[in-house]
């Protein structure tokens, strides 16, 4: 067979492969056919490999293990995204502002800062987001969900970090330090207003 041939053609779109088995991978795209399916949860997948990650997560089996820190994953990929921690390696640039991701997702999500791109709708008011969780986030206003609560009080919030900065009244912990006279701060936004004493800034001004 030439390099250039490919005998084999999907009857749905068209395209053509070179080998038959690259066409059966393909066809489970364009019917949504999942032939493969978890035996503990159900759950189906297009590709065999697919579904034997997914079987990991029952198993806990973490075959791949970081040789510096020796913490360990269900998948290559995985691994090789965590290396990037202890190599600094950062190899996806922006090509307008040069700022460069240890992960191609994150470049993806930023690159939606020049674009403008908001891709995420919340059905109900049709606000749009960048960010898929950054939507997930915003809708629990309409639903009213909290999904955090804290353990010592009860009292129940939609977001993590909000739960976290309410627990430092319990435990009196104050992590914004004033780096002139040592103040210190459970919020940050309270230290940079804070620090306004000391800078003499004044960023707001009455337009009239």
């Amino acid at each position: 067979m030439h390099r250039d041939e490919r005998p084999y053609a999907c009857e749905v779109c068209k395209k053509k492969f070179s080998e038959k088995s690259k066409l059966i991978r393909h066809q489970c795209i364009c019917t949504g056919e999942r032939p493969y399916s978890c035996d503990l949860c159900k759950k189906e997948f297009r590709h065999q490999r697919s579904l034997k990650r997914h079987q990991r997560i029952h198993t806990g089996e973490h075959p791949y293990s970081c040789d510096v820190c020796k913490r360990e994953f269900t998948q290559q990929s995985s691994l090789i995204r965590h290396q990037r921690v202890h190599s600094g390696e950062h190899p996806y640039k922006c090509d307008v502002c040069n700022k460069a991701f240890r992960v191609k997702s994150n470049l993806i999500t930023h690159q939606r800062v020049h674009s403008g791109e908001r891709p995420y709708c919340c059905d109900v008011c049709k606000k749009e987001f960048a960010q898929q969780s950054t939507l997930i986030n915003h809708q629990r206003i309409h639903t009213g969900e909290c999904l955090y609560s804290c353990d010592l009080c009860k009292k129940e919030f939609r977001h993590q970090r909000n739960m976290k900065t309410h627990k430092r009244v319990h435990s009196s912990e104050h992590p914004y330090s004033c780096d002139v006279c040592k103040k210190a701060f459970r919020i940050k936004s309270n230290l940079i207003r804070h620090q306004r004493i000391h800078s003499g800034e004044c960023p707001y001004s009455c337009d009239v």
